[in-house]
C-alpha cells in the first residue's frame, strides 16, 4: 500500500523573506506581512505568528492592519520568489528524503515515502525529523503521512499538530469530521454546498454522487475518490536540469525481475559514460519505475563516497529488485544521479603491490543500504575530561582527524550508554569496593586500582563546578572487570552524591 507526506509551510513566504534577509530582516517579534493587490485595493497576502496574534488576518485591507496594529512591517509580496522557494525545498527533499518529490502550491510538498521510512526510523521519526529540520532553518512546518495524497494534506492541515501519522486503512475515519475545504475544493462550490447544509467531508460522503454532479460538476467526486484512494493521483516528482538521468522507454512493458535487472545494468552503463564525461562520482542513485496503472515504484541507493564503477552500482541496485512490485507492467525507467560528486580517476595499483589500507567502502555501501545509512558509524575521539563527552559517533568512511584519547589510565572497550547504580560497601575516602551489586547479581571485588579522579567540566557547565567522579579498576572472583565510579570525593557534599555507579567493561 502506498504512503504518502504531506508537508505542510503555513507562513512559507514570511519565513522565506527573514531567511532571505538575513540580518536586514525585522526583530524576530515584530509583526510582519505581506502585501499584494485585490483590484485597486491592497490587501494581506500572507503574515507571521505575530501579526496573527494581534489579529491580523489574510484578505484584511492593508489600512485595517496598520490602524489595528501600530508598528506593523508591511512588505510586498513576491509569488514568483515564493514558488522558487517552494521548488529548492522539494528538491531538498528529494534528495534527503524520497526520490519522488513534488511542489504542492501555494505552501507545501508533497512526497511519495512507500518503501522508505524504514530509512529514517519509522514513519513518525521521519516526520518529526523533518518538522525538525525546517525548523532549525526557520522554516515553519508540519507533516502528515497517509494512504493517499489528498488525506494527507487534509490531515495536515487541518488536524492542528506537528506531525500526524495516520495508520494504514484508516483514512475514511479521519476525513469524516473535516470541513468541506479538506478536500481541496474551488471556493465556490464550497460556498455552495454549505447553502445547501453540508459542513464536513462525511456528509458527503453518505450522499449520492449524481445530484453533486448535477449541480457542481465532477470535481467533488473526484476529488472524494482521490482522497479515499479510488482514484490514483500519482505524484510528478521534480527534476532539476543539473541532475544526471538516462531514462528507458518500453515499447511493451516488463515485468519479469530478470528483464528489470538486466535493463537497470544498461542504464547504469549509460549513467556511468555521462558521469566520467562530467567528472563525477554518484553518491546517491534513484531508479523510478513508472508502472502501465500510472502509479510508480522507486529504488533508492547511496554511497560513502563517490563511485562511478557500473558493476558496483548494478549490483546495490539489483539486490533490491525484490521489493518492487511491476504490476502489470513496467513501461518507463528512469535512473537518476541525485547526488553527485567531482571523482578523480584513481591510479591502478599492480596486482604485485600489496594495498597499504584495504578499501572496504563496497562493504559500508552494501549493509548501509539493506539496514539504513544511520545505523552504521564508527568511534572518534573527542576532546573533553568526561569519559561519556570523549568520544562521538562518524561515518564509517569520514576521514581521520587526527584526534586521540589522552591519559594514562586505561579505558574500556566497552562504555555503557549511561552509569547504572550499583549498590556497594567501601571504606570512605580512597579504598575500592569490597563488594558490588549490579543488576541483581553480587560480585565480590578481588582486585582494583585506583582511584583517578575526573572533575567536571566547569568551563561547560556551572554545575559542574565542585563535582568529582573517582573512578576504579575492579576484578571479581571471575575474572570480569568493570570500571566503577564514586560520585564525590567521599568528604564533601558538594562534590556529589557519594553513590557509586558501573560505568564500563574491560575485556
Amino acid at each position: 500500500m502506498p504512503r504518502v507526506v504531506s508537508l505542510f509551510l503555513p507562513r512559507l513566504p514570511t519565513d522565506r523573506l527573514r531567511r532571505k534577509s538575513g540580518d536586514a530582516s525585522p526583530p524576530p517579534e515584530a509583526p510582519l506581512v505581506l502585501v499584494g493587490r485585490t483590484g485597486r485595493r491592497r490587501t494581506i497576502v500572507a503574515l507571521d505568528a505575530n501579526a496573527q496574534a494581534l489579529g491580523v488576518t489574510k484578505g484584511m485591507a492593508v489600512a485595517k492592519a496598520q490602524a489595528l496594529v501600530p508598528g506593523l512591517v508591511i512588505v510586498d509580496a513576491d509569488p514568483a520568489a515564493d514558488r522558487e522557494g517552494l521548488e529548492r525545498l522539494a528538491l531538498w527533499a528529494l534528495q534527503r528524503i524520497s526520490p519522488v518529490v513534488a511542489t504542492d502550491p501555494p505552501d507545501g510538498l508533497v512526497i511519495d515515502t512507500t518503501g522508505a521510512d524504514h530509512l529514517h526510523g519509522g514513519e513518525a521519526m521521519m516526520l518529526e525529523a523533518m518538522v525538525q529540520k525546517f525548523a532549525a532553518s526557520g522554516v515553519e512546518a508540519r507533516a502528515a503521512i497517509a494512504d493517499t495524497w489528498g488525506a494527507a494534506h487534509a490531515a495536515a492541515r487541518f488536524l492542528r499538530r506537528q506531525t500526524i501519522v495516520v495508520p494504514k486503512g484508516e483514512g475514511v475515519a479521519m476525513l469524516r469530521p473535516l470541513p468541506l475545504a479538506a478536500l481541496r475544493l474551488d471556493g465556490e462550490i464550497i460556498t455552495g454546498l454549505r447553502t445547501l447544509g453540508f459542513e464536513t467531508v462525511g456528509d458527503l460522503m453518505d450522499q449520492p454522487r449524481a445530484p453533486l454532479v448535477l449541480r457542481f460538476g465532477p470535481e467533488i467526486g473526484r476529488r472524494l475518490d482521490q482522497a479515499l484512494g479510488v482514484v490514483a493521483e500519482p505524484v510528478d516528482p521534480i527534476r532539476s536540469p543539473e541532475l544526471v538521468e538516462i531514462r528507458r522507454v518500453f515499447g511493451e512493458p516488463i515485468g519479469a525481475p530478470e528483464t528489470i535487472a538486466r535493463y537497470t545494468g544498461k542504464l547504469v552503463d549509460a549513467l556511468c559514460l555521462e558521469l566520467e564525461q562530467r567528472g563525477l562520482g554518484a553518491r546517491r542513485l534513484d531508479l523510478l519505475l513508472h508502472r502501465v496503472d500510472n502509479s510508480m515504484q522507486f529504488i533508492r541507493v547511496g554511497m560513502a563516497q563517490p563511485v562511478r564503477d557500473p558493476k558496483r552500482l548494478t549490483r546495490l541496485l539489483t539486490d533490491k529488485i525484490e521489493t518492487i512490485d511491476p504490476g502489470f507492467g513496467i513501461e518507463i525507467m528512469v535512473l537518476v544521479a541525485v547526488e553527485s560528486e567531482p571523482l578523480r580517476d584513481r591510479q591502478t595499483i599492480s596486482s604485485l603491490v600489496k594495498s597499504s589500507e584495504p578499501d572496504v567502502s563496497d562493504l559500508v555501501d552494501v549493509l548501509a543500504n539493506r539496514v539504513g545509512g544511520n545505523r552504521l558509524y564508527r568511534f572518534t575521539p573527542v576532546q573533553s575530561d568526561v569519559p561519556e563527552r570523549s568520544v562521538a559517533r562518524v561515518p564509517p568512511l569520514s576521514p581521520e582527524t587526527g584526534a586521540t584519547w589522552e591519559g594514562d589510565w586505561p579505558r574500556p572497550p566497552r562504555l555503557l550508554a549511561h552509569p547504572e547504580p550499583v549498590e556497594t560497601m567501601a571504606l570512605l575516602p580512597d579504598h575500592p569496593p569490597v563488594w558490588f551489586t549490579w543488576r541483581g547479581v553480587r560480585r565480590r571485588v578481588r582486585r582494583a586500582d585506583g582511584p583517578e579522579r575526573i572533575r567536571g567540566e566547569w568551563w561547560k557547565r556551572d554545575a559542574e563546578m565542585t563535582t568529582v567522579r573517582d573512578y576504579f579498576r575492579v576484578e571479581d572472583e571471575t575474572g570480569e572487570r568493570y570500571w566503577l565510579f564514586r560520585s564525590g570525593d567521599g568528604e564533601h557534599e558538594d562534590s556529589g552524591s557519594q553513590r557509586w555507579f558501573l560505568h564500563g567493561i574491560f575485556a
